[in-house]
């Protein structure tokens, strides 16, 4: 038997839990039915789907009817933004974002700036911290939307969203938060955070890939963004996708129950590689922020390296990504980790590491041994 690198990449995207895949399968073999049809064979697809949409609802703490599900959480991304644009632009044309949002905000908010709207991209700190001070103050009469992540798919810092909120409704301007990589690590209420929009991934949840979700705050109306059939209350036509939506609900629903239980984990194993490896007589740096960070990301800079070279010499024994897995094919620096202040000399060599629930302690041992030799290897 081959044995297989030990996984530390779950912020890139998750394996499916047991759980999801049983109740997956009824959906991919026996219920095959259009949840749209009035027959018998619709039944079983359509309560499905209504099960699904409050699983996925308590563990964002909303309303089931608040939830629309999308294709995954680049889709949700693009319905909050160009949704909220087209039907807010006659109101204002100016957003508000940060300069360490993943590229399913980023690349939206650059088409929207070709077709005459205004983007600003707000800097943070050294450890990845937006200021709320400096959001306030960036804020204009033609403001109409502020998107800003619930926390860093390469860093982990997560955001103060509860006070962006405050200063959000303050103002009357919507807020969205990509929260792709935190529900089922940190608590992720929607009133607690105090959103209008959020958007979910499914694969970054051990859901499958392909699926996600939006939530929208009952009275928030963003303009349609896909037209045909009345699907999903009529804000996303198409017939569903069942089998993944189902997934997607189960996985919440475990998420939600198991969550003090995981996050213990997650950050149990992330500090046990995190402390073996700065125990290692080597130059290295940790990103993000020390505490206001999710429990299962550590973004850790090697002077002088490069991360590919690293990532190529660990690669049978460790898979792991260069920062963030969107730019592994690149020597450049993020642009997450610019706009931390890294340079090039620690920018490079920088791996994100991240754990998972089934992440073992040997596994953690095994990687961080093979990562200190090999940095050791690549020095010499």
């Amino acid at each position: 038997m081959t044995l297989r690198p030990v996984y530390l990449d779950y912020n890139a995207t998750t394996p499916l839990e047991e759980g999801v895949r049983s109740a997956m399968r009824p959906f991919l073999e026996e219920h095959f039915g259009n949840p749209s049809s009035s027959h018998f064979y619709g039944i079983a697809p359509r309560q499905a789907i209504a099960k699904a949409r409050a699983q996925v609802a308590g563990l964002l703490g909303c309303r089931p009817g608040e939830i629309v599900f999308t294709s995954g959480g680049t889709e949700a991304n693009n319905y909050a933004l160009l949704g909220t644009a087209r039907a807010l632009e006659t109101r204002g044309r100016h957003l508000v974002t940060t300069q360490i949002e993943h590229p399913a905000i980023l690349a939206v908010c650059a088409f929207l700036e070709k077709t005459g709207f205004e983007v600003t991209y707000l800097p943070v700190d050294t450890c990845g911290l937006l200021d709320p001070v400096s959001l306030s103050k960036a804020l204009r009469p033609d403001t109409i939307l502020i998107s800003v992540m619930h926390a860093n798919n390469e860093v982990g810092t997560i955001e103060p969203l509860a006070q962006i909120a405050a200063i959000a409704k303050a103002q009357g301007i919507l807020f969205h938060s990509d929260a792709a990589q935190s529900p089922g690590k940190i608590p992720c209420d929607v009133n607690e955070l105090g959103v209008d929009l959020l958007s979910l991934a499914g694969h970054k949840l051990y859901a499958p890939k392909g699926i996600g979700a939006l939530f929208i705050r009952e009275g928030v109306m963003p303009a349609r963004f896909m037209y045909g059939a009345g699907q999903e209350r009529g804000m996303r036509a198409g017939t569903e996708n069942v089998s993944q939506i189902v997934g997607l609900g189960e996985a919440c629903a475990i998420a939600q129950r198991e969550m003090s239980r995981t996050r213990d984990h997650l950050r149990k194993m992330r500090d046990r590689l995190e402390q073996h490896l700065q125990k290692a007589p080597l130059p290295l740096r940790i990103n993000g922020h020390p505490e206001q960070r999710l429990p299962n990301t550590l973004s850790i800079s090697f002077l002088g390296l490069d991360a590919g070279r690293l990532l190529e010499e660990i690669g049978l024994t460790v898979a792991a990504s260069a920062g963030a897995a969107c730019h592994d094919s690149s020597l450049e620096i993020s642009p997450v980790l610019r706009a931390l202040g890294l340079g090039p000399e620690w920018g490079r060599g920088t791996l994100r590491l991240s754990t998972g629930r089934m992440t073992t302690a040997a596994e953690i041992d095994l990687a961080a041994d093979e990562i200190i030799q090999a940095v050791g290897r690549l020095r010499a």
